[in-house]
């Protein structure tokens, strides 16, 4: 009983996590005359990543390195089926307001780099090289474009903002917010999201492996979403205060950071091998799910509710496969 209860716990305070990173990084932007898209694509992105790296490198000095690599993979197909498809569920989001045209490309050239990694059977240190080189040409680039828009005048910035979403209609955004208080919300969700899904994931697998579960089915499916929760109640309650720019900006950059930083860094620790599950479906069903933005990101659809029982269901098949597949 005690590993549910601990599960549910560590839920609740993902949940209470995710709304705390949102709104410290939305009046962040604020605060620095930054995109809100910006920002979640670096601190939002980037700390619910973190249950994945802790994870991925405790996974490699445990001598699971195919939890560490089933973990990513299974993370990043989750993010674009299901962390996008239950919130749409919830509300329409708005993603024709958002320009995230140049940050889906470096997603699927990250996405092709790292398959045509895996294709040599092993996350070595080589491969950590190439992959923490790409993510850091994404970090100057974010960088780049940071210092070019605090350049620009009053106006040009209003112009920017008006290619994703208006940041002075975004509900909960305080443009008068104490920097101290933006401070105590960056924390709490920084802190909150990494400790919620180490809680739920520890407890969840326990549970899992009372039934015998692989090592690599428990990665791509159990610790896969339990540390997709993080970005799960952060696109929740993006889409519930209609920020889609945080939404989609928040699911790209986590996907970015989870091959190009997790893997980078976890392939130091040690060497990840590449079971032959992931080269004959995972790698692809991840590299097609990524491929399903494509509407929303060049076409300016909306995700809408129907948008969203699609990718909920595709994902449910996905997961349905993997347990029947070993």
């Amino acid at each position: 009983m005690l590993p549910w209860i601990l599960s549910g716990l560590g839920l609740v305070i993902l949940l209470l996590a995710g709304d705390a990173l949102v709104k410290g990084a939305v009046n962040l932007s604020l605060r620095f005359g930054v995109p809100a898209l910006i920002v979640s694509l670096t601190i939002v992105a980037f700390g619910t990543s973190a249950p994945e790296l802790l994870i991925s490198i405790q996974a490699i000095l445990d001598g699971v390195p195919s939890m560490a690599l089933g973990n990513v993979v299974g993370s990043n197909t989750a993010n674009v089926l299901l962390v996008l498809g239950l919130p749409a569920l919830l509300a329409t989001m708005h993603t024709s307001e958002c320009n995230t045209r140049k940050t889906f490309r470096f997603m699927i050239i990250a996405t092709l780099v790292f398959i045509a990694l895996g294709v040599r059977g092993v996350y070595d240190w080589i491969a950590g090289i190439v992959l923490l080189t790409l993510m850091a040409g994404v970090l100057y680039d974010a960088f780049r474009q940071t210092r070019k828009h605090r350049r620009a005048d009053k106006a040009a910035r209003a112009a920017a903002a008006a290619d994703c979403c208006d940041d002075d209609e975004v509900e909960g955004a305080d443009p008068d917010m104490k920097m101290w208080m933006i401070l105590a919300y960056l924390v709490a969700g920084l802190v909150g999201l990494p400790l919620g899904a180490q809680l739920l994931v520890t407890n969840a697998t326990i549970i899992a492996q009372t039934y015998g579960v692989s090592d690599t089915v428990i990665g791509l499916t159990l610790v896969a979403v339990g540390t997709s929760l993080p970005e799960l109640a952060t696109t929740v309650m993006a889409a519930l205060r209609r920020q889609a720019d945080v939404a989609l900006g928040n699911v790209i950059g986590s996907n970015i950071f989870n091959l190009l930083g997790i893997i980078g860094v976890a392939s130091f620790v040690g060497p990840i091998p590449v079971d032959p599950q992931f080269l004959q479906l995972d790698f692809w069903v991840m590299l097609a799910a990524s491929l399903l933005l494509l509407p929303f990101v060049y076409f300016r659809q909306d995700i809408s509710r129907l948008w969203g029982v699609i990718l909920t269901a595709l994902y449910v098949a996905y997961v349905m496969v993997v347990l029947f597949w070993t």
